[in-house]
């Protein structure tokens, strides 16, 4: 299991039905670009605390 450090915070604002804006500087950062899918995880502590996790898959090669 791969243990990740926090490099940066950023606020997102959510907007209609439930969309957020990822910030220009953190897509830039990951290489997200439109069209990308990313996988979404919702994870809760013992204390029933929850937080969603995003990341991006390693694209694949076309040949």
């Amino acid at each position: 299991m791969a243990i990740f450090r926090t490099r940066y915070y950023s606020e997102v604002t959510v907007g209609v039905g439930g969309r957020i804006t990822i910030p220009q500087d953190m897509r830039d950062d990951l290489g997200i670009e439109e069209g990308d899918l990313l996988t979404v995880r919702v994870e809760e502590n013992p204390s029933g605390a929850r937080q969603m996790v995003v990341w991006r898959s390693e694209q694949q090669s076309e040949d």
